[in-house]
């Protein structure tokens, strides 16, 4: 027997049984169900592949030719799709062909023709949705009032008048029109199906259940989509389902005569139905693009127990009891609700190298059974009484996600229709790993976590920025901790964690551990642990503008973070909280809420100047601390290092690295936006002539004697505005050439008293005092505005 004989069976007899017996399956949009699925004659649909697939044995391969595969119902794995561990299903493209499933439906036979107005009209054959309208690509917006403005910051324009009496008198025909509003206090969004016209002329509405704090809409802003009368600019549409006409007025350089239009019918791409008995094992899928899904903010209205969220159990990607199941590398946008969710049990999977944008609600959520809860509320003033709590710790079954992994994907321009979603969403599940994903451009949190049951999840290496665009009071990383414990009466909560302290724990069982991550929020916290939030690790982040807020809970541990330009927010802690915050550096003094009493520890920080530190020891606090310079190494850049020598190196501090933020695939790397890096503002490197940003101003001390000679100012003091760039949050209170002299109820004498005085607004009106034309002047600050 020859050499080259003996190693070719040798190879046959190492190789695993599942490679040799490896079979693929093709489809392209232009095969046939007929053909036998070879790479020369493949099917024409996917099911089709896939009932061949479950009677092949070993590992097998569906392939998909580039091309639009169509749906009109979702494709959906079954417990008879399972394989054994080594012999995986997965479903991809041919040789990284771009290959696209999608929810939407072509529109052909238009007959386009002129209505009025730079508007035109066709009609529809056949009975479709018309949720979404998608031309050439690209989503479209229902008519609407007021018009949509990109520079708008909530909800893409808002008018106090839409619902007014006065407006709803020119419509003819609003029903099946819709209200968007923001929530009262800016924590989410509500949604309203226009039902009609009541006697009085005011709109009778159905929905506003979106929201788990349901204290009504906002009374600014809010605006109507889907009205017929409003239907006057570019890129708007509008069906008349009783005549099935389409109107639209096209853009100029359109020709709509050749322009592809597509509709979105259904809500669900791909679903995994398994359980926990019987799940759905070992499928993967990689390299393909889902696209074109129906918006579900209508469907959202299943409360999250006690957080501020609802849902809507549903995704372009569905799962429900799968096991090593795998989506990677894959395109997910325009999508109207949300990307990808995992629906109770379901173990071992992982979401990686994924693009996804342009989504209508979240990302991707994990969201279990609420009757794996052990003694549930669902609704914030919600309790159950102290007696008839289960004591039992964790969870009572295992319908919950638990041990996945979201790894490295690019997520990016979420929450177009819902406002209270999120890059990544927790909820009733368990060791849910987050690791190096790049978030940002969100109206909300970039990941949150909407209650403590079970913990356990490991949030490390993630770059989350522009977050809370279209909202307000919350974080780039949120959380709360309602859990069977928490009261809604402070007092009565107190007094249950005084005497019942275990209590406390019996939800969050395992450690929510906030690791290596960069955030950076301009209109709130960027760590935002609120309402009973408990048992964090939290340590080696860089905050790079809205600093760490913990409001009660127990046994949290932060230390080791960076606070560039802001500071801790410690607020209403128990006596007996446990907590601990050490070894931080911050920006300028502490900013307390209702605090008695300092937690476990809070000491070997470092601060940036002799007076913050000089208030800490007045509380009680930070005995060991320091207080100095702090030279970072190029800040400019995005390392924010100590140099060598630094005094924060004497409290225990330790740099770590700037380099492993974010995604790590070199495909998203090159498609990420890039975070913007702050200046940073310390008492000690900030001159007089120093220009800082603040909320879209240039601004300056006021220190020379042709500025005060300018403004017309008595002395020098305040903090002269330079420039005021167009559609900022100054633009709508300052101009150039204004003197800001009081700012939040503060004096403002110099730069930092301003960013100081910046720090304690968090969602709540405001005043500033300013000094124009050689007079005074108040101004009322709306929380949408402070930017």
């Amino acid at each position: 027997m020859n050499v080259l004989r003996r190693i070719s069976i040798l190879i046959i007899l190492l190789c695993p049984v599942s490679a040799l017996s490896q079979t693929s399956f093709y489809v392209s949009s232009a095969g046939a169900d007929t053909n036998p699925g070879t790479k020369a004659r493949p099917f024409a649909s996917i099911n089709k592949a896939l009932s061949m697939a479950r009677k092949t044995p070993g590992a097998v391969t569906i392939k998909l030719y580039g091309g639009i595969y169509r749906l009109s119902s979702p494709i959906v794995f079954t417990p008879a799709d399972s394989r054994k561990e080594g012999e995986t299903l997965t479903l991809t493209n041919v040789e990284n062909q771009k290959a696209i499933i999608s929810g939407g439906v072509t529109l052909n036979n238009l007959k386009w023709k002129e209505y009025k107005n730079g508007v035109w009209q066709t009609g529809i054959e056949g009975d479709l949705i018309f949720d979404e309208l998608i031309v050439n690509g690209q989503l479209q917006r229902m008519a609407r009032y007021p018009n949509y403005s990109s520079s708008s910051r909530f909800l893409g324009g808002t008018a106090s008048n839409a619902t007014d009496k006065e407006h709803v008198a020119h419509w003819k025909s609003p029903e099946g029109g819709y209200v968007h509003a923001l929530h009262r206090f800016e924590w989410g969004d509500f949604h309203y199906i226009i039902k009609g016209v009541n006697n009085e002329g005011e709109l009778s509405l159905e929905g506003g259940w979106q929201n788990n704090r349901r204290m009504g809409m906002h009374p600014q802003y809010r605006f109507v989509e889907n009205i017929f009368e409003e239907l006057d600019t570019a890129n708007e549409w509008f069906y008349d389902k009783i005549t099935k006409v389409l109107y639209y007025f096209p853009p100029k350089g359109l020709n709509i005569k050749t322009a592809k239009f597509a509709s979105p019918q259904i809500t669900h791409l791909i679903e995994f139905k398994g359980t926990e008995a019987n799940p759905v094992s070992n499928i993967d899928i990689t390299g393909i693009t889902f696209t074109q899904t129906l918006r579900t903010f209508m469907q959202n209205q299943e409360p999250l127990l006690r957080s501020d969220w609802t849902i809507y159990r549903g995704g372009a990607v569905f799962y429900n009891g799968a096991v090593h199941c795998r989506l990677a590398d894959c395109t997910l946008h325009n999508l109207g609700g949300n990307a990808i969710f995992f629906n109770n049990f379901n173990r071992n999977c992982e979401v990686s190298g994924c693009l996804i944008s342009s989504i209508g609600a979240s990302a991707i959520c994990f969201v279990g059974d609420p009757k794996a809860v052990r003694s549930p509320s669902f609704e914030y003033n919600e309790f159950v009484p102290l007696p008839q709590i289960d004591r039992t710790p964790g969870p009572l079954t295992n319908n919950y996600p638990a041990d996945c992994k979201i790894y490295d994907n690019l997520i990016f321009d979420l929450g177009y229709v819902e406002k209270q979603c999120a890059g990544v969403e927790l909820s009733m599940c368990q060791s849910i790993m987050v690791s190096h994903n790049t978030i940002y451009d969100v109206p909300r949190a970039g990941i949150n976590v909407s209650e403590g049951t079970w913990g356990g999840h490991i949030i490390e290496y993630n770059d989350i920025f522009n977050t809370v665009k279209e909202s307000g009071d919350h974080g780039s990383f949120n959380s709360w901790g309602r859990d069977r414990y928490w009261h809604p009466d402070k007092n009565i909560l107190d007094s249950i964690v005084t005497t019942n302290f275990e209590l406390t724990m019996l939800d969050v069982v395992k450690p929510i551990i906030l690791r290596n991550n960069r955030m950076r929020c301009d209109h709130g916290w960027d760590i935002d642990l609120d309402d009973g939030s408990s048992n964090y690790l939290i340590y080696n982040n860089l905050c790079l503008n809205g600093g760490i807020k913990l409001r009660e809970g127990v046994n949290r541990v932060v230390e080791n973070n960076i606070m560039i330009n802001n500071t801790f927010h410690p607020h209403v802690w128990f006596k007996n909280s446990n907590d601990v915050f050490r070894h931080n550096i911050v920006s300028t003094g502490y900013q307390p809420i209702g605090i008695k009493v300092w937690g476990k520890e809070t000491d070997y920080n470092v601060f940036p100047d002799s007076v913050s530190l000089r208030e800490a020891w007045s509380r009680g606090t930070d005995k060991h601390s320091v207080y100095g310079k702090l030279s970072f190494r190029a800040p400019q850049k995005g390392d924010f290092r100590l140099t060598d020598g630094s005094i924060a190196f004497s409290t225990g501090f330790n740099n770590f690295a700037m380099d492993s933020f974010g995604v790590i695939s070199s495909k998203l790397k090159l498609l990420a936006k890039r975070v913007q890096f702050p200046t940073v503002i310390a008492p000690d490197n900030m001159n007089n002539n120093e220009i800082i940003d603040f909320m879209g101003a240039r601004v300056k001390n006021l220190n020379t004697l042709g500025e005060r000679s300018a403004t017309g100012m008595d002395s020098m003091r305040g903090v002269l505005v330079v420039e005021v760039a167009s559609g900022s949050g100054a633009s709508v209170f300052l101009q150039a050439n204004d003197v800001i002299l009081s700012f939040n109820y503060k004096t403002i004498n110099k730069l930092r008293d301003l960013l100081e005085a910046r720090l304690s607004v968090i969602g709540t009106t405001t005043e500033v005092i300013i000094f124009r034309n050689q007079k005074e002047y108040k101004k009322k600050i709306e929380p949408g505005n402070i930017k």
